[in-house]
């Protein structure tokens, strides 16, 4: 995804992943494709465009225009996702052209989509590449925002023993750990681990209480933050998004079982 505007490296970083993960998506869901070739054409959507697919940029470009002003420009690896509001309302729609041609790969947006739900590994993939999609989402906003309107941070890196979240300090994000691994503490004994992949501190930010855990870097982490109001809209608009937390709050309570199994089995353990 290229933009018009002066983004900071994590937009760089936060996009390298969006593409990594749409390929892995993409694997994973495994549908035969129907390639589409796109004439040059910088007004209105392009020839053999259909609101029902989902495509796959594998060379050239598309320009996303909306009220006759290019927002951004998808390149090879990107994905298109259907344009619901647009759909039912012309007046609303986001155009696609090309200024020089392109060449996709379109596949049908609800043959997709079960797949996606029926496999809890290509959900997984999903949500973290929706979760990605709003971060770069927030970062054009914010490139085209004026400077003195508050943006919201969204992604950070955190070297080992760094404290990601704190127990006891107030929810404000929800957290996708993008890369690395993290120790979950309470009261100052390590209860668990999360993953790469994981999403973590739901579960205050929806409920609107305090954290009840510290995260800590155990290697280098890189994590995206979603502001709880808007993980509380995707969840409303995609409940594949339900699955993916569900799964990884049961692994939580997996590890936690465990840890406090092993603490049982000490001496002197009650």
């Amino acid at each position: 995804m290229l933009v018009n505007a002066e983004l900071s490296q994590d937009f760089s970083r936060l996009n390298k992943q969006f593409k990594e993960l749409v390929s892995a998506l993409v694997d994973i869901v495994n549908i035969p494709p129907v390639r589409v070739e796109v004439e040059a054409v910088r007004e209105g959507n392009f020839r053999g465009f259909d609101s029902g697919r989902f495509y796959l940029v594998d060379s050239g470009s598309l320009s996303a225009r909306y009220r006759g002003r290019t927002v951004y420009i998808l390149d090879e690896g990107d994905l298109l996702l259907p344009d619901i509001a647009g759909a039912s309302q012309s007046g609303m729609a986001v155009l696609y052209g090309s200024e020089a041609g392109a060449s996709l790969y379109g596949y049908p947006g609800l043959e997709f989509m079960q797949r996606v739900f029926a496999d809890p590994s290509a959900n997984k993939v999903w949500t973290r590449l929706m979760i990605t999609y709003a971060g770069l989402l927030l970062r054009i906003t914010a490139a085209n925002t004026r400077d003195d309107a508050v943006a919201t941070p969204g992604f950070e890196e955190f070297q080992p023993g760094e404290i990601i979240i704190n127990q006891g300090e107030r929810a404000d994000y929800v957290f996708n750990l993008s890369s690395g691994t993290a120790e979950v503490i309470v009261d100052d004994v390590i209860v668990g681990r999360i993953s790469e992949g994981e999403i973590f501190g739901a579960m205050a930010a929806l409920t609107q209480s305090d954290r009840s855990a510290t995260v800590r870097a155990w290697t280098r982490c890189s994590v995206v933050k979603v502001p709880k109001e808007q993980f509380a809209d995707l969840i409303r608009s995609n409940p594949a998004t339900i699955h993916s937390l569900l799964v990884d709050m049961a692994h939580s309570i997996v590890n936690l079982n465990e840890q406090l199994v092993g603490l049982r089995n000490k001496p002197g353990g009650s």
